[in-house]
């Protein structure tokens, strides 16, 4: 039997909805093995420890002495580690998961409940350690080796077990074989088994076991066969997606780049990256994406494909990969490039990426420019930063910067009024347009073309950087010695 793809997500609660109305499920049993079947995302595959205490928290995370624990809908591939963490575990909650194979569960010998609805079992073995399960619940599961609850024979605590909506439960006398086999059962899929029930069981035993060893004979053939279709199937679309990627990669201009010459193989330079960004950013490109994602997802899921372990996981596999790539787009839309304030060339940016409003007024009466900027009311001081060059104005607010380029200021002062929604700079002109010039009469400059002195005049004294001074020579109390440099 097929059914589309909707109705084997792991995580779909109209699957079971529907399954339900469809089957002999009780109420409370619909209640209690539906509830769990919210959407989740998380990607757990192991039980690993930190899930454990995570999950142990009404035990104040304390594993050892845990009693009861909920794994369910962890996404889970395989029971571990719970039979060395927790042996005084009595109720254990492993439904909606994936779990193939019940295992590692035998050394809990306080374990009273197992619920394991909702996996992907074949077959039930693994239990006779639990010597004090009273209830077993397989519902929705894939146990079509019906013989193998036989293995409970010894479990002689066992009052409730529920196989609905297994296909062993198709097998003609598969209620018969059951009540007659497990004589402790006291519920068979949340229906009594009464005393004559029991007596006409174990009447037609011989009987019914002989139909169920055929039918189990054939479904077991039909699952071999269902297996390697599904092993064809999945070698196909690997080899279709491989294809499909080398096609991508071959292709000029399909990988969402935006090319004006497709034999062009120069790099892009950093401004064509940054255009690059921005149009992979469009909203055609996005459009494109969404399309071709929508369209590839609608094909998924309308494929009509047979109801076993192998479909559910592929759908898993399916809507994890859907989880991480748009996870990936979304955090690649996220990651925003670094805001340049100031180019390469030295030129400052006027910018206001805080978007507040603001005026720049030009006071040439007090030679000043004064600069009000609405801020948000109750906004704490520490979130101001104010850095004030001689050619610009940078005001960061909350880590977010905003530039305003002024000429010819200098010293600022700044005050916040009272009702603290604007901050008001005042910027001091500074006129000082007069040019310094110096009178080369009376300062000299050393002579560059001699800066290497000749040898003679070497460790002789300092290097005469003035011009010498002209001294009257009727003076006769000055000795002018050329080696003494001149006083200034």
């Amino acid at each position: 039997m097929q059914f589309p793809r909707p109705f084997l997500t792991p995580t779909c609660a109209s699957w079971f909805q529907v399954f339900a109305a469809t089957s002999r499920l009780s109420p409370e049993h619909v209640q209690r093995a539906g509830s769990v079947l919210s959407p989740h995302t998380g990607r757990e595959k192991l039980i690993t420890e930190e899930l454990v205490r995570q999950r142990a928290e009404h035990n104040n995370c304390e594993i050892f002495s845990l009693e009861e624990i909920s794994l369910h809908q962890q996404n889970i591939e395989k029971i571990e580690h719970l039979d060395k963490w927790c042996r005084d575990l009595k109720i254990l909650y492993l439904q909606n998961n994936l779990i193939p194979k019940i295992e590692n569960v035998s050394k809990l010998k306080k374990l009273e409940y197992l619920n394991l609805a909702l996996n992907n079992i074949e077959k039930i073995e693994n239990l006779e350690g639990c010597e004090e399960l009273q209830k077993l619940d397989l519902t929705a599961n894939f146990v079509g080796e019906l013989s193998s609850v036989k293995t409970l024979k010894n479990n002689i605590h066992l009052k409730e077990l529920f196989l609905t909506g297994n296909p062993c439960t198709d097998f003609e006398g598969y209620r018969q074989f059951v009540v007659a086999t497990l004589h402790q059962l006291k519920f068979l899929d949340s229906k009594e088994i009464g005393c004559s029930e029991r007596i006409q069981a174990l009447q037609s035993y011989p009987e019914v076991a002989k139909q169920i060893q055929e039918q189990e004979k054939a479904y077991l053939i039909k699952r071999r066969q269902e297996k390697e279709e599904a092993q064809r199937r999945i070698q196909e679309k690997q080899e279709k997606k491989k294809k499909n990627e080398n096609q991508k990669k071959y292709n000029p201009g399909y990988d969402g780049r935006w090319y004006t010459d497709i034999n062009n193989s120069i790099p892009y330079s950093v401004r064509e990256k940054e255009n690059q960004q921005k149009a992979e950013e469009g909203n055609e490109y996005r459009d494109l994406v969404i399309k071709e994602d929508d369209e590839e997802e609608r094909a998924f899921w309308e494929e009509p494909v047979p109801y076993t372990p192998e479909a559910r996981l592929e759908a898993h596999r399916y809507i994890e990969e859907k989880n991480k790539a748009k996870e990936n787009r979304e955090q690649t839309k996220k990651e925003k490039p670094p805001r340049t304030l100031i180019t390469p060339e030295g030129r400052v940016l006027n910018i206001n990426e805080p978007k507040l409003p603001f005026s720049l007024k030009d006071d040439e009466a007090n030679n000043q420019f004064i600069l009000d900027l609405a801020v948000y009311r109750h906004l704490d001081t520490s979130l101001l930063d104010i850095d004030v060059q001689p050619t610009y104005v940078r005001v960061t607010i909350k880590g977010k910067a905003k530039e305003i380029i002024v000429a010819k200021q200098d010293v600022s002062t700044s005050k916040k009024p009272s009702d603290t929604t604007k901050l008001q700079k005042n910027l001091r002109r500074n006129e000082c347009t007069e040019k310094l010039e110096v009178d080369p009469s009376k300062y000299s400059f050393p002579d560059v073309a001699n800066i290497v002195q000749e040898k003679d005049r070497i460790g002789q004294g300092p290097i005469r950087l003035q011009r010498q001074k002209t001294v009257d020579a009727n003076n006769m109390s000055f000795d002018d010695d050329p080696d003494v440099p001149p006083l200034i």
